[in-house]
């Protein structure tokens, strides 16, 4: 079974619309056609900048969050309808400056998940431990909450419309990557975890990125590995020169 590589840049709060709208171009003309999925996740005010520049290119637009509400009296959240309505297909949920800094709990995030795929949209889930989970030997048992609790009544048939993204804590932003051995032991337990929770064929066809430090010189060692189908690509995903060896990892 060959799951089609998915690299996704998540920009966090860089990139104004005008500098968003620049790199966009830049990065448009130098892919040109992939062989890979390619996302890129700008700030909400970016989003249609990008999207303007991108439209007809290979390059999908994605959301960093959103809210886990329909509408209403939510001050400075943004709405599931708010973002299909600009062409935003895609949200990532759960990253773990959301869980850490904003303290998002799986279940908040979980109400999320489920919305995002009742209104349509595809969602990648992150998930991974922290540096003193790991030490611990609590590895297995972080994932398996996260996972649970963040795919609860997620529909088999709705999975998928799912990524997950691995993200190691202590190795996002830090320069440290977890070795690609360590990466994919990680993956093909999130993968088991998910054939438990539903069955072979949905754990198959998931595609699971690795994030934390992913960068043009380890990503071919990380994404040559059976578990691992992708990235989800923070600081290096703000530079074309950067970014683009990365999602040519194959080439």
């Amino acid at each position: 079974m060959m799951r089609k590589p998915f690299i996704a840049g998540n920009w966090k709060m860089n990139m104004t619309p005008t500098e968003g709208a620049a790199f966009a171009k830049k990065l448009r003309d130098a892919l040109g056609q992939s062989d890979v999925r390619v996302l890129v996740a700008p700030p909400f005010v970016t989003i249609p900048s990008v999207i303007e520049v991108l439209r007809g290119s290979s390059i999908e637009v994605g959301a960093q969050n959103m809210s886990d509400q329909k509408s209403g009296a939510h001050t400075g959240e943004v709405s599931a309808a708010m973002l299909k309505d600009l062409g935003v297909k895609t949200v990532i949920l759960g990253h773990s400056e959301r869980r850490s800094i904003y303290g998002e709990s799986d279940h908040f995030i979980n109400d999320k998940v489920l919305l995002a795929l009742s209104e349509g949209m595809e969602v990648i889930l992150c998930i991974g431990e922290t540096l003193s989970e790991r030490e611990g030997g609590q590895l297995e048992a972080v994932l398996t909450t996260q996972v649970s609790e963040g795919l609860k009544g997620v529909a088999a048939e709705d999975m998928g419309r799912v990524t997950l993204a691995y993200e190691p804590v202590w190795a996002i932003g830090t320069g440290k990557t977890a070795t690609p051995e360590d990466a994919d032991s990680a993956h093909a337990f999130i993968r088991a975890l998910v054939a438990k929770l539903y069955n072979e064929g949905v754990a198959e066809e998931l595609i699971i990125q690795y994030g934390g430090s992913v960068k043009a010189d380890n990503a071919k060692a990380l994404l040559s590995k059976e578990h691992i189908d992708g990235a989800l690509v923070g600081g290096a995903s703000l530079s074309v020169e950067q970014f683009l060896p990365i999602v040519n990892f194959d080439k």
